[in-house]
């Protein structure tokens, strides 16, 4: 597959910019603690769904504080619609209780915190900390995966590594970036039947075919 060249980076970089500049995630919450549950039930489950199920969740379970003394069954009955629900809830409890005893209620709003709560993986936390502060961040998602190979921004096959080559050619404006990547993966550069003719990055594109994810 061929790489992008600096120049078309730059281009990309643009473009992404003046196209989702504004873009925020299409998940629903009110404050820190609803957006850190509702990004970890998104792993590996659409956003839609999340938003169909936490409006019940939030209501039962205001605050850390509630959800740390939560019965895990009853936890699981507001979730079960949700890919791996039985470990979700479990780590939504455990990352309540951590919140409670470390750090006083108050979700903290820095990465390597948030790395310590259950269930908050490099990229949740940065997710977390792109939307909610607007942090110069990357997180890599299947979308943001598969538009990156299929501009030739990265070959890297995991996306850790994929975050890292992603943040060393784009350095700033990331948590804009990111944000644009998903959207644009989700409604235009879909794995299956890319929009190709409502692409704005067509010229720019290394291939549609070979990259599926």
């Amino acid at each position: 597959m061929k790489k992008a060249t600096k120049k078309e980076i730059a281009a990309i970089h643009k473009l992404f910019i003046e196209r989702y500049d504004d873009a925020v995630t299409e998940l629903h919450y009110k404050n820190a603690y609803e957006l850190v549950v509702a990004v970890a039930l998104s792993a590996q489950c659409t956003d839609k769904r999340v938003n169909i199920l936490t409006p019940a969740l939030f209501e039962k379970y205001p605050n850390t504080k509630e959800l740390a003394a939560a019965d895990i069954d009853e936890v699981k009955s507001f979730i079960n619609t949700c890919s791996f629900f039985n470990n979700k809830a479990k780590n939504i409890i455990e990352m309540a209780k951590r919140v409670e005893e470390v750090y006083g209620g108050e979700i903290p709003l820095n990465e390597k915190d948030l790395q310590t709560l259950a269930g908050v993986g490099q990229k949740t936390a940065n997710v977390v900390m792109i939307e909610y502060t607007g942090a110069n961040l990357m997180a890599v998602d299947t979308h943001v995966f598969r538009v990156s190979h299929r501009l030739g921004l990265s070959d890297d096959k995991t996306a850790k590594a994929t975050e890292a080559t992603l943040v060393k050619k784009f350095k700033n404006d990331l948590h804009a970036l990111h944000q644009g990547m998903v959207l644009f993966g989700r409604y235009i550069c879909r794995a299956k039947n890319p929009k190709c003719e409502e692409c704005f990055l067509t010229e720019y594109c290394k291939t549609k075919e070979s990259f599926k994810v």
